[in-house]
């Protein structure tokens, strides 16, 4: 039969081809046809997936065939996960087995992963080192320049999260000094802590969570991570729904979609409903268009809209910090969040008005004017935020010319705020239409 040459053959190779245009097929790359080749040495079997370099989203994995909800993604052999176990029955395992006080089960992965990336073409896990990050973008790794211009809830976890990285460097320094037998260079060099820092980052934002059992070589931190090769190549999508788990009969982690996908698209999983701020500090990227995302507000930015001259305030704050009302208060793509309006309320009470501050955490209505000065101060910190990501979002560009060096940590930042702008001009938008109701 012969091969259409029509209308409709000719639509169905556009649109081939415009598929192909999104994405660079990469399975011909050395690193690759190397990784599946060791993947297939530990009973790995897969003819429809192939890595691609995707327009927005950047590497990923392409399906060759169309996949229907309850189609199987990928099927991972046990064999080819790297865990706790994988570290153990290496040359490391003794010195982890007989070093106290015990090793958390994450500083035993990012040993285990600067050991063999020193190792080279001598380790066995050289295949899949080769197409691992050579840097990362989480918020640990960012120049101050650029963690200032976080928003700072954000800010204040990637300090957190570097100083976290450097407490792991300073507290492992004597375990890393007793490995110097398996060493004939310095594991001063070896161990050092840009090196702990891209371990630390591998492991943080490449893991799936596989529970282990507890072994007495390690502290009581829970030991959940497994580096799963090749599976790590699947990108996030807020928007799509997928199961994920180890398969017992089969003895391998397998994924399967509940959202069809269709031939020559990035297979795209979703990896929990995040907020944009909480997948950049774990996995340092921004999801565009994220239903999940929010803007937080501070507590010092709530309370600038309250007079510091209110008698009852000091008990107000006392009473929404009790109750957990100070944090997690966001504007959300719906408007400003039930939490948000709940604090502001709380904090607008009337004297006459405040024992009733029991009913409006449960949602109760203590006045129409209560209601209305809520939604006016909610606007107020709105718009304040809307000039606050603005300006962020000029000294952004200009450090962009300034700092060549920054560009792609700024771009990442830049993606950020922006979408936040999105957000709150979103918010502010319902905020009117709010206020102009309750008029």
């Amino acid at each position: 039969m012969k091969k259409s040459r029509g209308r409709t053959g000719r639509k169905r190779r556009r649109k081939h081809l415009k598929s192909f245009m999104d994405a660079v097929n990469c399975s011909h790359k050395l690193e690759y046809i190397q990784l599946k080749k060791w993947l297939k040495e530990r009973g790995f079997e897969d003819s429809n997936l192939r890595p691609a370099e995707f327009w927005g989203t950047g590497r990923g994995l392409m399906t060759t065939k169309a996949l229907q909800a309850g189609d199987v993604i990928i099927s991972l052999p046990e064999k080819c996960l790297l865990t706790t176990s994988t570290v153990l029955s290496s040359c490391l395992g003794g010195h982890i087995e007989s070093w106290k006080p015990p090793v958390s089960p994450l500083l035993a992965l990012c040993t285990f992963l600067i050991a063999e990336r020193h190792a080279g073409d001598r380790s066995p896990w050289k295949p899949y080192l080769d197409v691992l990050p050579k840097t990362h973008t989480c918020p640990a790794c960012l120049e101050p320049d650029v963690i200032n211009l976080l928003p700072n809830p954000l800010k204040k976890k990637a300090q957190e999260q570097k100083m976290m990285i450097q407490e792991l460097f300073r507290s492992s320094r004597a375990f890393f000094s007793s490995l110097q037998p398996l060493f004939a260079e310095s594991t001063g060099s070896i161990f050092n802590f840009s090196a702990l820092e891209w371990a630390w980052c591998t492991v943080n934002t490449r893991t799936i969570y596989m529970e282990h059992p507890h072994r007495d070589c390690f502290s009581l931190e829970p030991d959940v991570y497994a580096l799963a090769p090749y599976l790590d190549l699947l990108n996030h999508n807020p928007n799509v729904q997928v199961k994920a788990g180890f398969n017992e009969q089969t003895r391998s982690y397998e994924i399967w979609t509940n959202s069809p996908c269709k031939k020559y698209q990035e297979v795209l999983i979703c990896y929990g409903p995040h907020d944009n701020q909480r997948l950049l500090l774990e996995y340092g990227f921004v999801a565009m268009d994220n239903p999940h995302s929010s803007v937080y507000v501070s507590a010092d930015t709530l309370l600038k809209y309250f007079s510091p001259l209110d008698k009852q305030r000091k008990a107000k704050v006392s009473i929404l910090k009790d109750h957990g009302f100070l944090e997690n208060l966001t504007f959300g793509w719906e408007g400003p969040s039930w939490r948000l309006l709940t604090a502001l309320k709380v904090l607008g009470l009337a004297a006459e008005q405040f024992a009733c501050w029991r009913r409006v955490l449960l949602g109760g209505v203590s006045s129409a004017r209560n209601e209305q000065q809520a939604l006016a101060a909610a606007a107020k910190i709105c718009q304040f935020l809307i000039e606050e990501t603005q300006h962020v979002l000029v000294q952004i560009s200009q450090l962009k010319k300034d700092k060549e060096n920054l560009k792609p940590h700024l771009a990442l930042v830049e993606m950020l705020r922006s979408e936040d702008l999105k957000i709150l001009q979103k918010s502010a938008e319902i905020l009117c239409n709010l206020n102009l109701g309750t008029a």
